[in-house]
């Protein structure tokens, strides 16, 4: 080996044809590409792990559309991620939900919900990247 060859950038591995469609589909949804329920539900998955329910909620009360994002969401979701996010929806609806330690808490229940089940959401935004990519 020579001095040279430390300076030569080594080279990313090679994606899957999973995560080559995977990195397709978000930047498809990046670019507002991507059709319902599945933007609704890439916008859910990344505003939650981004910042919680709160955060979630606020993003899509600045855009004016929480009521129809959710209930495009509880259309397309698992059961028990749909009843979690009315739960956390219920709380957001509630008087100064943004500031209320009550709600708070229900946001963050519902934050932990979510991780320990985003697996169910993932499969549903797998299996599109699959598909819409053929």
């Amino acid at each position: 080996m020579s001095i040279f060859d430390f300076f030569k950038r080594k080279s990313e591995p090679e994606l899957t044809e999973e995560e080559q469609k995977w990195n397709r589909m978000w930047f498809l949804w990046e670019k507002g590409l991507v059709r319902a329920p599945y933007a609704e539900l890439m916008e859910y998955e990344s505003e939650v792990n981004n910042g919680g329910h709160s955060q979630f909620f606020f993003n899509a009360s600045n855009n004016g559309t929480v009521e129809e994002t959710v209930g495009v969401l509880l259309g397309a979701l698992p059961r028990v991620l749909a009843e979690n996010l009315e739960k956390a929806y219920a709380a957001y609806c509630s008087q100064d939900a943004m500031c209320d330690e009550e709600s708070e808490a229900v946001f963050d229940e519902s934050d932990d919900f979510f991780y320990e089940n985003e697996e169910l959401l993932l499969d549903i935004l797998r299996g599109y990247a699959q598909r819409m990519n053929q």
